[in-house]
């Protein structure tokens, strides 16, 4: 079985190399190779991973794919089905975007304690933003979530689309009399949009998701339900009638 693992692409060096260690990380879990593929800036893509993996679609091996994002947007909804279909490859199982989820705030309340925080700070969780309504209603699910667990007011900012935007949050939070300003990185890698958070001017801004040692265990366990349910479903199809 192929498992793939797949982000949305960078063209900054120690975003790629983040990504791929991110997959060594996962395929020493699952003791299986994870393929890397991007949807988007770079190669190759899911499509291109799928047909090198199974170039004779008669006997093409069934292949997991896991979207490494943190919402339901249109690369997830939209971009890796189109990818799946010019593929041509006929046995893939796409698993769930990776957020919002109970576990990915784990990792970010975990980022935020490290960091420095403490209650009375102001909080701002940082997302690359999107004008799909799904994923916004998804983002906002994640500042909920971060809210609760952390129990402090957290606000939402972006780094490329959507207001406001990360600086404009953080000099708005010192307006509003807030003593220090926290921003919590809702990315998975090194990038651009890593790099407006560090320089919004907020007092301390958490790492990508990606450095935690939790998402790799968060993939292994997508990959390995996944593949659980695959067994499954074949041997429901070969008990007798």
């Amino acid at each position: 079985m192929s498992l793939i693992l797949t982000a949305h692409g960078t063209r900054r060096p120690a975003g790629v190399a983040m990504i791929g260690d991110l997959a060594a990380r996962v395929s020493a879990l699952v003791d299986q190779t994870v393929h890397v593929a991007f949807v988007d800036v770079l190669g190759p893509t899911p499509s291109e991973v799928l047909s090198a993996l199974s170039p004779a679609a008669v006997s093409a091996q069934p292949a997991i794919l896991v979207p490494a994002f943190l919402s339901r947007g249109y690369h997830v909804r939209t971009d890796l089905p189109a990818q799946v279909a010019a593929s041509g490859h006929p046995d893939v199982t796409v698993t769930p975007a990776l957020g919002p989820s109970r576990d990915i705030t784990r990792i970010l309340t975990y980022q935020l304690v490290k960091s420095g925080w403490r209650q009375g700070d102001s909080v701002i969780l940082a997302a690359a933003g999107t004008s799909d309504h799904r994923a916004q209603a998804d983002l906002h699910s994640s500042r909920t979530f971060l809210s609760t667990l952390t129990g402090t007011h957290v606000e939402l900012a972006y780094a490329a689309t959507g207001v406001p935007d990360v600086r404009t949050a953080v000099t708005e939070a010192r307006r509003s009399g807030g003593r220090r300003v926290v921003v919590v990185s809702y990315l998975l890698a090194e990038g651009l949009f890593q790099e407006r958070l560090r320089a919004s001017g907020a007092d301390l801004v958490t790492p990508p998701l990606g450095e935690h040692p939790g998402l790799a265990r968060l993939i292994a366990g997508r990959f390995r339900n996944a593949i659980r349910g695959r067994l499954g479903s074949r041997r429901m199809q070969r008990m007798p009638n």
